[in-house]
């Protein structure tokens, strides 16, 4: 696993924690790998979800640190989402 997966799942893991999300979304970081976050916070993976957020390392990076807010890296161009809107906005909101 890369270290970009590996500070990414860390990263997600304290975000996550001690919030409620019932749902699947799978953030792709181009030319890294996968990251999966369910109800039980973040791990590498690739399996199917009800979301998948394609963005680069500098994108994820920085919506991370909170330089870039989701929404508007997606409205920007820079995250791709495919799959539910409704989970990626509440993943969105935690994230922010």
């Amino acid at each position: 696993m890369s270290d970009v997966i590996d500070a990414a799942v860390t990263a997600l893991n304290e975000k996550m924690e001690g919030q409620d999300f019932d749902s699947t979304a799978k953030f792709v970081i181009e030319g890294e790998g996968s990251v999966v976050v369910d109800g039980n916070g973040a791990h590498a993976g690739d399996e199917d979800t009800d979301v998948t957020l394609t963005a680069s390392a500098e994108t994820f990076e920085s919506m991370m640190s909170g330089d870039l807010n989701p929404t508007a890296a997606f409205m920007g161009g820079k995250l791709a989402v495919d799959g539910d809107m409704g989970t990626a906005m509440k993943l969105g909101a935690i994230l922010a």
